[in-house]
């Protein structure tokens, strides 16, 4: 039995082909993983927009900030999980699996994160990237001061609202597309 495509559109095939140095990103992503995410391959088929996703996943991601890696993932969990996402939430949720080591922490983000024990400054942190997925017109000065109020700084608060931007994005595009997580998401960190 086939399995379902990875994305819903017929995408015509490496229309802008990828550089040398992108193959060797997807050659990285099989040492480091064991597979390529069924995101990169959904943007393989142009280089330019392959390097546009790339490159600010990886700045948002893993640059420099004042948020760890599991912070950013937790952001990504939680905005997926507002927006309904379900590649997003397979593949973020494995990865807070991993990175926090408790096998129940992704679940409890991905169905409500209130549910979860967090510190204040995370509870902060996701009540704001909720808030700015759910209601972005609402957003003022006292969700900004919030944040604050929890210890991040006004730079934090501009990686919080990147990141979970970013994912609002990437959600739309999951659902435009009917993007499909890799199998191996499922059972990682479990």
């Amino acid at each position: 039995m086939a399995g379902k495509p990875i994305v819903a559109l017929d995408m015509p095939e490496e229309e802008e082909p990828l550089s040398d140095r992108q193959r060797k990103y997807l050659d990285i992503c099989v040492e480091k993983l064991g597979f390529v995410p069924n995101v990169l391959k959904a943007y393989a088929w142009h280089s330019t927009k392959f390097d546009g996703f790339t490159n600010l996943y990886n700045d948002l991601m893993l640059g420099e900030s004042g948020l760890s890696k599991l912070e950013r993932e937790m952001i990504a969990v939680v905005v997926s999980s507002a927006n309904h996402c379900y590649y997003c939430l397979t593949a973020h949720g494995a990865a807070v699996r991993q990175l926090s080591g408790d096998p129940k922490l992704g679940e409890q983000l991905a169905m409500n994160y209130r549910t979860a024990e967090l510190e204040p400054r995370q509870r902060a942190m996701l009540d704001f990237a909720w808030a700015l997925t759910k209601h972005p017109e609402e957003i003022d000065e006292p969700h900004r001061e919030a944040l604050r109020g929890a210890g991040w700084s006004d730079r934090d608060i501009w990686d919080i609202a990147a990141v979970a931007s970013f994912f609002n994005m990437s959600n739309r595009m999951s659902a435009a597309t009917d993007k499909q997580p890799n199998d191996e998401y499922h059972a990682m960190a479990r």
